[in-house]
């Protein structure tokens, strides 16, 4: 559990850091922003300015999607990394292996649901259309 603590911690930070930003952004605000303040719409309200909920969802699904992305990334590298540093040992190989083939699989299951997202978003879900992913 100590081992999970500080990667823990480092994605929260990421989280609280940039996912807000990322989808508050609505872009196009008719309003002005004051010179050195930070001004986000409300992407709930029914304004003019703000962004529809198909919109918002839509990018909560790209964020998680592409946080998901980043730890098969990740685990790549770390699958890798233990391969190559095996030394000969049979049971070090066999496990960088599995997590190779574990994240590839990962990887297959985040694109197609992807897909599977974009799909519904664009071709299923009434207007407005998702015009963000």
């Amino acid at each position: 559990m100590k081992k999970l603590k500080l990667p823990l911690v480092t994605i929260m930070l990421f989280i609280v850091i940039f996912f807000p930003s990322y989808l508050c952004n609505a872009g196009g605000s008719e309003k002005a922003c004051p010179p050195g303040q930070v001004c986000l719409d409300n992407p709930l309200t029914g304004n003019q300015s703000s962004i529809s909920p198909q919109v918002f969802i839509g990018r909560i699904i790209n964020a998680i999607l592409g946080i998901v992305g980043s730890l098969a990334l990740a685990m790549f590298i770390y699958g890798g990394f233990t391969w190559m540093t095996a030394a000969g040992n049979s049971e070090k190989v066999e496990k960088g292996k599995q997590i190779l083939l574990w994240a590839t699989i990962g990887l297959v299951v985040i694109f197609t649901s992807y897909a599977l997202v974009r799909f519904v978003l664009f071709n299923v879900a009434p207007s407005p259309v998702v015009p963000t992913m």
